[in-house]
């Protein structure tokens, strides 16, 4: 049977247009399932929360649960590569953390791309490290810090939650721009590095916030200052080190990735219901609580940080030669 031609064509044009019509119900519908949120972290650490406080604000707002798995390993590579390998329909979702950045140059050989392989959603938070020291330390400020250093190179112990970590590449970024002689000291997770600083083992760390915070607090750390671009309101009285260390920045980050073709109406969705969770009292105090700072924004807002990171710490890691355990 032949077809006029402007019926032939109307009638492709109604079976073009017939997926864009189903993604858009589809995503009206999303989600209609319990949704996964992979963490390549384990249980109990401030990841960890910040992913259970996420997924019950999402189980709540979305009318389905969003269940935590926690997949650790490899350096988060194990959970990365479940959801770059699962199917894309925003019942999978990452927890994004800065390992994400750092270990796209740190291992040689990845099964993903983490640029090409996730599709960003949102940011979650941002969290200073702190350059904290035992309180027995001779130094009570960055400059006198970094010239006690330079005076004694090789002889400050400098601990780390893990070669590769944002501790240790926050340290490494130190060394480089200030021209001081550490050895580092790697440990397996933030604890016991704080442990044995506290203990006079080790004698600074750049310690992440969550880990850090309490022990500040509690006089058992003596904080120098916070490796973010401003002040943290956690501790408002604590100087940062860029200004002593002009051009100095680092931070810990997180947010929210998916598969790549997700569809973008789910992505929008996700999207629009994480930044209303950062603009919520409760999370915001509970994002405080953390040491953080709420990171709200666009997908391509979330992409350009990953980005920049990635550059970033590409550049620190080929520098400092650091390899994965």
């Amino acid at each position: 049977m032949k077809l006029p031609r402007r019926k032939f064509l109307h009638l492709a044009a109604g079976a073009a247009a017939l997926p864009a019509v189903s993604r858009f119900a589809w995503a009206q519908s999303y989600p209609s399932r319990p949704v996964r949120i992979i963490v390549g972290f384990a249980p109990g650490g401030g990841t960890d929360i910040l992913a259970r406080l996420m997924g019950q604000w999402l189980s709540e707002r979305l009318g389905q649960p969003f269940i935590i798995e926690n997949r650790p390993g490899a350096g988060r590579n194990v959970g990365t590569e479940a959801v770059v390998n699962a199917i894309p329909d925003g019942y999978t979702i990452l927890l994004v953390a800065p390992g994400a950045a750092i270990n796209a140059t740190l291992y040689e050989k990845l099964n993903y791309n983490f640029i090409r392989d996730i599709a960003p959603v949102a940011g979650l938070i941002r969290v200073p490290n702190v350059l904290e020291v035992n309180p027995l330390f001779p130094a009570k400020s960055v400059p006198e810090f970094i010239a006690y250093a330079k005076a004694n190179p090789d002889k400050i112990s400098m601990a780390s939650s893990g070669i590769g970590g944002s501790v240790h590449v926050s340290g490494e970024l130190f060394k480089m721009m200030t021209g001081v002689n550490m050895v580092h000291v790697p440990y397996r997770g933030d604890a016991p590095a704080v442990t044995d600083l506290i203990g006079g083992q080790v004698q600074v760390m750049f310690g992440s916030m969550p880990a850090s915070i309490e022990h500040i607090r509690a006089g058992k750390l003596r904080p120098l200052a916070v490796t973010t671009a401003m002040r943290s309101e956690a501790l408002p009285d604590i100087p940062t080190v860029g200004a002593y260390v002009p051009g100095y920045e680092a931070s810990g980050w997180w947010g929210i990735g998916v598969p790549k073709n997700t569809p973008v109406e789910i992505v929008d969705k996700l999207n629009k219901e994480i930044n209303g969770a950062l603009v919520d009292p409760k999370i915001k105090t509970r994002l405080a609580d953390l040491g953080g700072t709420a990171l709200a924004g666009s997908p391509a807002d979330f992409g350009k940080l990953i980005a920049e990171e990635t550059e970033k710490w590409g550049k620190v890691i080929r520098a400092a030669n650091i390899k994965a355990e």
